[in-house]
């Protein structure tokens, strides 16, 4: 039987949550915020595993992916967005976000990012 994209959005998110569970923390910790933040600000946005890192599609194209910093043993994490996302601004725009923690201030920034992703 064939799964409806209800069923795989469902599938892919309890994937993705798994697999944030499995992470060391702060990681941990920022994946499930960011899981959160991004899930509310688009809610269409289907959750899925890409190369072993949550990530966020948009009809099958992946538009953001979080990268906690235990994978490639770095000190920071990157929210980083593909080329589906509209976030271009003239000639030269960030793609890739290195964060250490989350505040107030750098949720209202990923809000507006991936709004803008979407859009």
């Amino acid at each position: 039987m064939k799964k409806t994209t209800k069923q795989k959005n469902e599938n892919g998110e309890s994937i993705v949550l798994a697999n944030i569970a499995e992470m060391p923390e702060p990681d941990r910790t920022m994946g499930e915020r960011l899981h959160e933040i991004i899930k509310a600000s688009a809610p269409d946005l289907t959750p899925r595993l890409w190369y072993g890192m949550p990530a966020y599609s948009k009809e099958g194209k992946v538009i953001c992916f979080f990268q906690n910093a235990q994978k490639f043993k770095t000190r920071y994490s990157t929210l980083g967005f593909n080329e589906n996302a509209n976030l271009d601004e003239g000639h030269m725009w960030p793609t890739a976000f290195a964060s250490m923690e989350l505040g107030a201030e750098e949720e209202a920034t990923i809000i507006d990012l991936v709004k803008k992703a979407v859009s």
